[in-house]
């Protein structure tokens, strides 16, 4: 059986890339990485992936802003870039920018997101310094990640894996990240595995 192909996007510096990568290379994942997309230039994630030999693609959105274009319009051209390399499912691991619906249409019910925080709680940007002022309000004891469908509402479609990551009272924003981040990198696979094994069973 052929390998699914993934298309991985990414904003940054591409840990949670690195993850999906060794997984794929050691077995655990029946998958390839086909493509690496990145709205940033800079994203150390698009060295990962050329290190790897896999394909790059920089789209950045600020022609479009420049232009005065319609946000859909970006994500529709955007589509239309990764097409061609056929993804059996799209991994947004540290994709920072919202998927319209003009964009996911293209691929209904294979676009999923890890989030560094559980379900309803922390949607959007900064869920980890987030959380972790939080629990210095004595509001929570713990946050989480969770990878789940993309659907239009940000951060809210159906869940496919959770991991719960306590937070100890000896920890500093910068600890709680690194933990947050270990989570992240096995929960990623775990939900990119549960949404292949979905996708297995409707072929």
């Amino acid at each position: 059986m052929e390998p699914f192909r993934l298309v991985v996007m990414i904003s940054g510096f591409g840990s949670n890339l690195q993850a999906i990568l060794d997984a794929c290379a050691d077995g655990r994942l029946p998958a390839r990485v086909a493509l690496v997309v990145s709205n940033r230039k800079e994203a150390y994630g698009l060295v990962r992936a050329q290190r790897a030999g896999v394909p790059t693609l920089y789209f950045p959105l600020k022609p479009y802003r420049e232009q005065g274009l319609d946000r859909t319009v970006y994500d529709r051209d955007l589509a239309e870039q990764i097409r061609p390399f056929r993804p059996d499912l799209i991994v947004l691991a540290g994709w920072m920018h919202v998927l319209s619906p003009a964009f996911l249409d293209c691929f209904p019910g294979r676009v999923i997101n890890l989030h560094p925080a559980l379900p309803g709680m922390f949607p959007g940007t900064n869920a980890i310094r987030r959380a972790y002022e939080a629990y210095r309000r004595g509001e929570i004891s713990y946050s989480g990640c969770m990878v789940h469908l993309v659907t239009p509402e940000v951060d809210a479609g159906p869940v496919l894996a959770q991991a719960i990551v306590p937070i100890l009272p000896e920890d500093t924003l910068e600890t709680f990240e690194a933990r947050m981040h270990e989570a992240e990198h096995r929960l990623i696979v775990e939900g990119i595995r549960r949404a292949l094994a979905g996708l297995a069973q409707e072929a």
